[in-house]
């Protein structure tokens, strides 16, 4: 389903600069976490797309995992993160639109980002995912398991609707009601791991 909502940088750089960012919970959330404490190798390369004010990249750079990626097409929310964070790496901040990144990773981190993009390119969302993994490379997050909103973001979908995107690139390692949500999410999210085809 197209809408007509623009989903532009303007948009987007807009709901930073107006606070309108309901999404935006102030800490990393408990699913993730907990993912990420039980990570051995802290050299794996990280892509955190739509990152927004990004506390996960915050936690991943203050446990030594260095080699973590954040995107945004916000500029603004790119600078909420500097400010917090001001020894990450330049480099590896990157102010995009994620269709047009460029790169292999070993891990990407689902947060708030799918629900967010066009419905219409819900397919192309798990395509461009699977081509910018390494081999065996993972996708690992959450996605809402909520109706949500049809006309503006969030976004949402179910587990069925879900699958048919992804079953053509992923093998599911875990596809499952998340136990661990925060109270405010518990109940609406699904956690994954999808393994790269």
């Amino acid at each position: 389903m197209k809408n007509n909502l623009s989903l532009t940088k303007d948009f987007w750089n807009n709901r930073y600069i107006e606070s309108k960012i309901g999404w935006d919970v102030g800490v990393i959330t408990t699913p993730l976490k907990e993912y990420f404490d039980q990570l051995n190798d802290k050299t794996i390369k990280i892509l955190i797309p739509g990152s927004g004010n990004s506390y996960e990249a915050e936690y991943l750079f203050e446990n030594n995992f260095l080699n973590t990626y954040v995107l945004d097409y916000s500029e603004h929310a790119l600078n909420n993160f500097r400010k917090r964070v001001p020894d990450f790496s330049e480099s590896k901040l990157l102010n995009n639109d994620f269709f047009d990144v460029q790169g292999k990773f070993d891990l990407i981190i689902e947060q708030t980002f799918f629900c967010a993009i066009d419905k219409s390119r819900r397919s192309e969302y798990f395509k461009k995912m699977n081509d910018l993994l390494k081999p065996n490379g993972k996708l690992v997050g959450l996605l809402f398991n909520d109706s949500l909103n049809e006309n503006h973001p969030p976004f949402g979908g179910n587990e069925s609707e879900y699958k048919k995107y992804f079953e053509t690139y992923f093998n599911t390692k875990v596809f499952q009601p998340s136990y661990n949500s925060i109270e405010s999410r518990c109940g609406r999210e699904l956690f994954m791991i999808l393994n790269k085809k």
